[in-house]
């Protein structure tokens, strides 16, 4: 299906150059630059779970010999999410018809999430895809049959876990398939063969990686409130558009089973915008996991549900026009109406997709930090990360910061195997700052916050060196990070004037 390619291109590549890369994407960034040598070493302590992705990102950068930017970072997750449209639109036109897979695919182009994560630098927009092929390649082995087929499923699912390994709880989404299904043992023995290779291949991201579950340790608890905002997500952020999905996406239940052995549209799309975020949420409440992100490959199922809904809305009245079963139904000016309807729909949300263009709406905008210090700075100026993962600015936009002397740092990320570099010892920092009359400190907000105590000795030797032997004398606020000038209060003449 072309057309869906098209305009989730068009919108990919629209404002694709926002100025300025969030802490995530800069990560990449940085990452990726390395060499494959240096990544491997990374991921044995931090970011496994991103590992094959990184690795991707590598050649791809290396692509551009020169000093390759955020559009070169970013095109490969336009590509997979127009890739995505693509096959939604074919699974569509697969267990329904074409009309069917052509309005999936344009929902899918004109959701604002898949928008925001086909312009990130990170690996979602190419999970989605691995998905939604592995999904397609699901429902020919289920309904073809064959050893050759359920091996490309599994090829195809067990490289798109390997680029998230959160993408396994789809076995999950394909299981409620096979139960609706009501699939033959036969089906479902060439299934579980695929399944388990696909887990046996994922043992040694998942055994390393809940080494590395710290990382995460950040999020909180899913609830009530987080399914209704995603389920929101996946069906329209605006009144009007959400109502509509919503009420089409429940008309696209009335034929979730069909005969025995036969997959249908409804089968395929329930299970698979449900069940993995369902299951993660739940998961959730013991150890928290639950991103959105994690599990954006699901939302393709809310388009094809809602595009089937559509379907049965436009048979009802080709039946009514033509006062009977006649071929009404197949009219093209029904195609060309659910056409409209979803640019109608697009419109609604030009707002949403035209504000996710602008830096500033991610979390935060490095791109203006490092801009700030490119212009504050002056050659030699010292300079502290606080925490040491506010050097981030600084590893990707390295140019910005090439007049700063980074005071805490021993050792590099690439040369310590870590993201963000090996800093000095706390009393080796104190004495490098008692030859300094300023400093200029890029701090992340809540490390301003009253009653802030730092984990590593070398943080809290940073925030009390300022605190005790100087003084703040000038402040700029980017996001969330504060960019602050401290310099050392002149000490009155000890002798007096006799």
């Amino acid at each position: 299906m072309a057309a869906p390619a098209a305009v989730m291109l068009a919108i990919g590549l629209w404002g694709l150059h926002r100025g300025g890369m969030w802490r995530d994407e800069a990560v990449t960034y940085q990452v990726a630059r390395r060499t494959v040598p240096q990544i491997w070493r990374l991921l044995h302590g931090v970011d496994a779970v991103h590992g094959l992705y990184y690795l991707l990102m590598h050649f791809v950068l290396a692509a551009d010999p020169g000093h390759p930017g955020e559009v070169v970072l970013r095109l490969p997750s336009v590509c997979a999410a127009a890739v995505t449209a693509a096959l939604v639109a074919t699974l569509g036109a697969r267990l329904a018809r074409p009309r069917v897979g052509l309005w999936a695919g344009l929902l899918y182009a004109v959701t604002p999430l898949v928008g925001h994560y086909a312009q990130e630098g990170r690996s979602y927009a190419l999970v989605a895809a691995g998905a939604t092929g592995a999904t397609l390649l699901f429902v020919r082995a289920a309904t073809e049959g064959g050893r050759r087929a359920w091996c490309q499923y599994g090829a195809v699912l067990g490289v798109t876990c390997w680029l998230h390994e959160f993408a396994v709880l789809l076995l999950l989404a394909h299981v409620g398939t096979l139960v609706l299904a009501r699939s033959s043992g036969r089906v479902w023995r060439g299934w579980c063969c695929a399944a388990g290779g696909v887990v046996l291949s994922l043992l040694p991201m998942i055994v390393v990686s809940h080494g590395q579950s710290a990382q995460v340790a950040w999020l909180t608890e899913p609830d009530l409130e987080t399914a209704q905002d995603l389920l929101r997500q996946y069906l329209g952020p605006t009144d009007r558009v959400y109502w509509a999905c919503l009420a089409l996406a429940l008309l696209g239940l009335t034929r979730l089973v069909g005969r025995r052995g036969e997959v249908t549209l409804a089968a395929v799309a329930l299970p698979l915008a449900v069940l993995p975020p369902v299951a993660l949420m739940l998961a959730s409440q013991l150890t928290p996991l639950y991103v959105d992100r994690y599990v954006l490959y699901a939302l393709a199922g809310a388009p094809l549900l809602v595009a089937l809904g559509a379907d049965r809305v436009a048979g009802v009245f080709g039946r009514l026009r033509s006062r009977g079963p006649a071929i009404m139904p197949r009219s093209p000016a029904f195609t060309l109406a659910g056409v409209l309807a979803v640019v109608l729909a697009f419109t609604h949300q030009v707002p949403l997709l035209r504000a996710d263009r602008v830096a500033g709406t991610r979390p935060d905008d490095l791109g203006a930090v490092a801009r700030a210090v490119a212009r504050t700075l002056r050659p030699g100026d010292p300079v502290l990360f606080l925490p040491a993962h506010a050097r981030g600015a600084q590893l990707a936009y390295p140019a910005d910061f090439a007049r700063a002397r980074d005071v805490a740092l021993a050792e590099s990320g690439p040369a310590s195997g870590t993201l963000y570099g090996r800093e000095v010892e706390a009393a080796t920092l104190r004495r490098r700052l008692a030859g300094v009359d300023e400093v200029w400190a890029v701090m992340e907000k809540y490390a301003l916050v009253s009653g802030y105590r730092p984990r590593l000795p070398t943080e809290r030797a940073k925030l009390a060196v300022l605190n005790q032997q100087f003084v703040l004398r000038q402040e700029m606020v980017i996001d969330r990070v504060a960019l602050r000038l401290y310099v050392r209060p002149i000490q009155a003449d000890a002798g007096g004037s006799g």
